[in-house]
């Protein structure tokens, strides 16, 4: 009985020393992974002097927000040269659609074609009265012919002023006027190219974030396609992790992960991409022990972007199938 009873304290004392390390050898082990981010580098579409930065490294932006501008006194001139130039073309339009002569000179011609109405009225009596005497033998012919010959000149000459006075009143032509739109159109599009090549010159930040880093000063140049400012958005923050060729049918995109860092408040993240190719092993070796060793690129958005900080080690687990 004694040895029994010593064979099962034994058997006790092994279960509470080695029972533990067991079960610990056998629970989940946490991907290993870290923080990611996609920073966007922001900077002008054509080269020039940076007159100002408006933003320090650190500072936290809202979309929108002027962040830097380039010099811009030759843009301001441009456009005030295509100002001037419509505002002509303008006025050359303005000048087609209305009367072709001013109101000064319609009064003169209406004035004109007063006095021929009066002309044409003398004339008129003047051959009445040589058409009686020629009837009654007193005028001559060449008399009779000569009063005929005014008449017929005042009228024309009445005709003549009074079709002055219809131009006068008139606008230009269809043609001169249809020129004049088309040209106007050209310098407005031409105006509104120039007022945006301004507005350019002075660049916004394109989402909410945080400054990262200012590469340039004022007063330095920006070459093109060089940026000036480096914005962390959020929303580009990602947990990218790595899940061996085993286990990697166990994630799917959506599915939920908890994930824990030094000095970071644990939080769950999103799965959002899972890469279709194995990294770290030549996909032309096939054996068991170089499978072994085959890893999946995994990201996930994480539930409050803003608790974690770019290149921190994390470590991910898969949440339990009611999580999920």
């Amino acid at each position: 009985m004694k040895r029994i009873a010593l064979l099962a304290a034994v058997v006790a004392a092994a279960l509470f020393f080695f029972l533990p390390i067991y079960l610990n050898g056998h629970a989940e082990r946490p991907y290993q992974g870290w923080v990611e981010a996609d920073l966007l580098f922001i900077g002008p579409e054509t080269a020039g002097r940076l007159a100002d930065v408006t933003v320090e490294e650190g500072d936290p932006v809202e979309a929108g927000k002027r962040l830097f501008r380039l010099e811009d006194t030759a843009a301001l001139a441009t456009v005030s040269a295509k100002e001037a130039s419509l505002a002509a073309l303008q006025s050359q339009y303005d000048l087609a659609i209305v009367a072709q002569k001013r109101p000064e000179e319609i009064t003169i011609l209406k004035a004109s074609e007063r006095q021929a109405e009066a002309q044409l009225s003398l004339s008129v009596q003047e051959l009445d009265r040589m058409r009686a005497l020629a009837r009654s033998g007193t005028a001559t012919r060449a008399n009779l012919d000569a009063a005929i010959a005014a008449e017929a000149a005042n009228r024309a000459a009445l005709d003549n002023i009074r079709g002055q006075v219809a131009l006068a009143g008139l606008p230009a032509r269809s043609e001169t006027i249809r020129q004049a739109e088309q040209t106007m159109r050209a310098a407005k599009a031409e105006l509104a190219s120039a007022r945006d090549a301004l507005t350019r010159l002075s660049v916004k930040a394109p989402a909410a974030g945080a400054v990262q880093t200012l590469y340039y000063k004022p007063g330095e140049v920006v070459p093109v396609g060089r940026p000036v400012v480096a914005l962390l958005a959020p929303e580009d923050i990602r947990i990218r992790f790595f899940v061996a060729e085993a286990e990697i049918a166990r994630v799917a995109i959506g599915q939920t992960v908890h994930v824990a860092c030094d000095g970071c408040k644990p939080m769950d993240a999103r799965v959002s991409f899972i890469s279709d190719k194995a990294e770290y092993t030549p996909p032309e070796i096939y054996s068991l022990e170089e499978r072994a060793k085959l890893v999946y690129r995994v990201e996930a958005i994480p539930q409050d972007p803003t608790g974690v900080r770019p290149g921190l080690p994390v470590d991910v687990t898969l949440a339990p199938p009611e999580s999920r």
